[in-house]
This record gives structure tokens, C-alpha cells and sequence, in this order.
């Protein structure tokens, strides 16, 4: 089939590789403006721009796809569909009714539950013990056409958001092929969204990342996980920012305030917690790499009774 990709991420490359290795024309890449990243501020272009012109794709980078103008620019690239992953901006009806087979959004949940922006982030959090990818006929709505494949991707008791990330993204990039192909022999199912048990996966932003001790310690120790590698989590320590890369949970309750260092003794950071406790076992000071609590506590040693304390 002749597709317009339109995609912006990391996340989003496997699917397009997938294209092109199944044989499709792809007619253009569509994906967000250049902007600058990292400290120097260098404008960089977006994994999906670099993939596309690996390729020799055409690349358009409208700072707003519904402007009349673009849409006029989809229209003469004739696509037979619309292939959308990780975007980033939302189509009008005009746009969605450009292809004459519709546009297909790969999602990165089982839908309809995790609707939004990071639903990745989000089942870590939650605590869900699964998730996965649906590919779905996109309509006006925020993730709320009707689904058409799923694939079912476990959630490991280590799960970080960035290994999930890596696990979904591959699972996409295989539904994409297995969906395309019903789609062009006539035997894809469309089966309609409900409401029912819903949840919206809303943007992640800094400062969810600032810990609350009050929390209980499974709960911390969820949040620490689901936001590794972006935004991550942190605490405040002799008034500097201590980054948490990776905890664990320890039952039992200890005596003192939410926050407090009940334990720092031979390679163990043990922190009380609304409930129970967290080992920190792998930290990064500000300004500062990233290291494990042995080798944290030889350099910068922490008194047993230190209280940890949130930004808010």
C-alpha cells in the first residue's frame, strides 16, 4: 500500500523499519519540527527523520498539520493510509479522511484502558502486572477509535519505563505488519472502544519525580521504576537535589518521621516510608554520576537520622 508515516520518537522508528522491510510505498514521513536538545542546545532532528532519510523518504515537518496548507501537501502524496505512532499533535477530521482506507494509530497500551500521552509510564506506576499495543482506526477522539489488534506484553517485577519502552516499541513495529495485512485482504475486525474501566495516561511532567516519603514504600518504589530514564525521581539531601535510579522494598515498620534514614551502614540507605521501607541502591548526587549505595556512602557519608526531605 502507499502509506504517509507520520511519527516522532524513538518509539515510533520499529514501526516505520517494518514498512519499508514489508514492501510498502512509503509515500512521506511526516514528523515534529527540529528543535534544540541537551545542554548546548543543538538543534537535532528527531529519530524518525534520521530513519527516513536513511531511506531517502521524503521528510515534512509542518509546525501544525491541520494548517490548510499542509493538508493540500497530504493530499497530492495520494496515500491509500495513514500509519500514526507517537506524533504529537492531533489530526482533524479533514486530515483523517485524506487516505481512502483511514489512518491506524499503534498505541502503546491494551485499549481502552491508558488512554493519553504515557501510557508506558503509567502501568508501572499503577502497578499492573500486564500491558501491551493495540492498533486501532483513529477518529476525533484521544485514543477512542475502534481497535483492531492487540498484542499482550507482560510487565517484569524490575520493569523500568525504558525497558518497557524497548519491549513495546517491538511489539508495535510486529502488529503493524500483521494489521496492514488483514487490513488489505478485507479481514480486519473492528471492534468498538466503551468507557468502561478507563484510565487516561496524562502527560509526565518534572516534577512528579519529586518523592514523597509520606507514600508507601511500594508504591515509591513503583514510581522510582516507571519514571527511569524521564523525568526520574528525587529527593532533597543537606539541600541539594539526590537523584533515586533504583530501590527496593523492605517490610517492617521503624521508628521515626516519614523520610528519615533509619539505616546507613555497610553499602545499605535504608529510608522509612507511610508504610514500610526503601533501600536506595542506586543514586546520583547533583552534578554528580550515578553509582551504587556502597560506593555512594564511601564518598559522601550519611548519618543514621537524616531526614529526606520533597521539594513541595
Amino acid at each position: 500500500m502507499r502509506i504517509v508515516f507520520m511519527g516522532t520518537p524513538e518509539f515510533s522508528v520499529p514501526v516505520l523499519e517494518a514498512l519499508v522491510k514489508e514492501g510498502h510505498q512509503i509515500a512521506g514521513v511526516v514528523t515534529q519540527p527540529d528543535k534544540p536538545r541537551g545542554r548546548g542546545k543543538a538543534v537535532l532532528m528527531t529519530p524518525v527523520k534520521e530513519k527516513a532519510l536513511e531511506y531517502g523518504i521524503p521528510v515534512y515537518q509542518p509546525a501544525k498539520v491541520r494548517e490548510a496548507e499542509f493538508v493540500e501537501v497530504l493530499k497530492g502524496l495520494r496515500p491509500d493510509i495513514m500509519v500514526v505512532v507517537a506524533f504529537g499533535q492531533i489530526l482533524t477530521k479533514e486530515v483523517l479522511e485524506i487516505p481512502p482506507r483511514g489512518c491506524v494509530n499503534v498505541h502503546a497500551s491494551l485499549l481502552p484502558r491508558y488512554r493519553g500521552a504515557a501510557p508506558i509510564q503509567w502501568v508501572i506506576i499503577d502497578g499492573e502486572k500486564e500491558t501491551g499495543v493495540t492498533t486501532m482506526m483513529m477518529d476525533e477522539g484521544i485514543d477512542t477509535g475502534d481497535m483492531l489488534e492487540k498484542e499482550v506484553v507482560a510487565i517484569g517485577e524490575d520493569e523500568t519505563g525504558d525497558s518497557l519502552h524497548d519491549k513495546l516499541k517491538e511489539a508495535g513495529a510486529r502488529l503493524i505488519v500483521s494489521t496492514l495485512r488483514k487490513i488489505q485482504a478485507g479481514i480486519v475486525v473492528r471492534v468498538p472502544q466503551t468507557d468502561q474501566g478507563t484510565c487516561y495516561a496524562r502527560m509526565l511532567k518534572k516534577t512528579m519525580g519529586d518523592i514523597d516519603w509520606t507514600m508507601e514504600a511500594e508504591a515509591i518504589e513503583r514510581l522510582v521504576r516507571g519514571l527511569n530514564s524521564w523525568p526520574g525521581t528525587y529527593t532533597k539531601w543537606n539541600g541539594k537535589t539526590l537523584k533515586i535510579w533504583k530501590a527496593a522494598v523492605i517490610d517492617g515498620e521503624y521508628e521515626g518521621v516519614c523520610g528519615q534514614v533509619v539505616c546507613a551502614d555497610k553499602g545499605t540507605i535504608l529510608v522509612k516510608t507511610g508504610k514500610g521501607a526503601l533501600s536506595l541502591l542506586e543514586l546520583q548526587p547533583e552534578g554528580k554520576k550515578r553509582m551504587a549505595a556502597d560506593a555512594f556512602l564511601r564518598g559522601y557519608p550519611v548519618e543514621t537520622g537524616t531526614v529526606l526531605q520533597s521539594s513541595r
